[in-house]
């Protein structure tokens, strides 16, 4: 089926992203990776270290990231656009290209992004010619303010980073999806395969999933199965599901229930 799935002119065919934080041994990255079929992985611009991945004796995070996929860096530890405005300008010095991913919190407690500061830092660096993908509350007007900024995508949370709790922004992230004439990639809070199909089925465009893949007793078979769940949620969707009818409405059989007896 012809569906191309493009961002920032970047053709990919897989729609779910993975992260690098959280696992208990960065060597399972390329395994997760070639498990998950995905081709964008993220990583916090905080956790890369140039000078040491060049060590012969170094195994920074660099080094685990299979050289096909696309780096996403992310602005992770930004209070401020200004803040993330710095953190990415020193990814594409580090070689790190020119997607970024903009995350500003200061709430220490929900981290829940500075919707303001972060529509702010997608116009400067979108202006500077990044590929801007904004993380951010699934609040319309914040959308509406990154995409006229010149985001390239906007990844609404589906529950508060970390917590695996599913998609408890349901309503919030169909109306962006409705709304927004831009890839909505699902980020954030998505703890099980299924939450992530659901949200293909919604019609988003993909899936960031990290904390429930690394935090999974066995990362490499959850990373398979998150795969895909966001391959039969698109399928779905592109299917079209068929009418749901109101409770009082009645059954309605399969096959016609007349004639049979004759």
């Amino acid at each position: 089926m012809n569906d191309p799935f493009i961002i920032g002119g970047v053709t990919l065919t897989s729609r779910l992203f993975i992260g690098t934080g959280k696992y208990g041994a960065d060597s399972l990255i390329p395994s997760v990776a070639e498990a998950s079929g995905a081709q964008v992985i993220t990583v916090a611009m905080r956790r890369v270290d140039k000078q040491g991945e060049n060590q012969a004796s170094s195994q920074g995070i660099m080094g685990h990231i299979p050289a096909h996929m696309r780096l996403l860096p992310n602005t992770s530890g930004a209070r401020t656009a200004e803040e993330a405005v710095r953190l990415a300008r020193l990814a594409r010095a580090a070689g790190c290209g020119d997607w970024i991913k903009i995350e500003v919190i200061s709430d220490t407690r929900h981290l829940l992004p500075d919707g303001y500061e972060t529509a702010k830092a997608t116009e400067i660096l979108a202006k500077d010619g990044f590929t801007v993908l904004p993380y951010i509350n699934p609040d319309l007007y914040v959308a509406r303010a990154c995409a006229n900024a010149g985001a390239a995508a906007v990844m609404p949370l589906g529950a508060p980073i970390g917590t695996n709790r599913g998609l408890r922004t349901k309503e919030m992230v169909g109306i962006l999806i409705e709304e927004i004439d831009l890839p909505i990639v699902v980020d954030a809070g998505i703890g099980r395969p299924s939450q992530a199909c659901e949200a293909m089925e919604m019609g988003a465009a993909a899936c960031l999933v990290n904390t429930a893949i690394a935090s999974s007793s066995d990362p490499v078979s959850m990373a398979r199965a998150f795969g895909a769940a966001v391959r039969a949620g698109r399928d779905a969707w592109l299917a079209g599901p068929g009418a749901v009818k109101a409770q009082g409405q009645g059954a309605e059989a399969s096959s016609p229930l007349t004639g049979f007896l004759r």
